[in-house]
């Protein structure tokens, strides 16, 4: 559709009265001007959000997870720490809440109740972000990306390729 410059309804009103149009066109002139205008404003609403979640995807070239499902949280450290210390971070956080009034009367007992219910401003002195409270899916690749041909030997190309 041709793309018009917006004009003041009152313009409108007003032209077609100069132009000697009965005010019973002339209503139902704008009638459908208004009703045309507002069916124009919900084809531009955009769509709403996606929802989205968090997915873990770990590189596996070897085969070395089984194909066992993973649960998992997404964190964040500082840049010069180790990533091996942040069972040991979490662990100290636990215990400094635990500590605390509302930690002793429902302690954290696991790393999920950790992630879960331990307040951001203690896992932050203990530099660890908790991106994900809630525990996500940790799925493996072979970091491949296999040829349209060897995938139609296999048969599974449209599986694979959701189609």
């Amino acid at each position: 559709s041709m793309q018009m410059a917006k004009v003041d309804i009152d313009l409108v009103r007003k032209i077609l009265h100069q132009n000697e149009i009965d005010g019973e066109t002339i209503s139902q002139i704008l009638d459908d001007l208004e009703s045309e205008l507002g069916a124009g404003e919900e084809d531009t609403m955009p769509p709403p959000p996606v929802k989205k979640q968090f997915v873990i995807l770990v590189s596996d070239p070897d085969g070395k997870f089984a194909e066992d499902m993973f649960m998992g949280w997404v964190l964040q450290i500082p840049e010069e720490k180790s990533a091996q210390e942040v069972n040991a971070d979490l662990i100290r956080a636990a215990y400094e809440f635990n500590a605390s009034k509302r930690g002793s009367k429902d302690p954290a007992k696991t790393i999920t109740d950790v992630c879960e219910i331990v307040p951001s401003k203690i896992l932050r002195k203990h530099s660890v972000w908790v991106k994900t409270k809630e525990p996500i899916l940790v799925i493996h690749t072979n970091n491949k990306v296999p040829t349209i041909a060897a995938l139609g030997k296999a048969g599974t190309t449209a599986a694979i390729l959701g189609s």
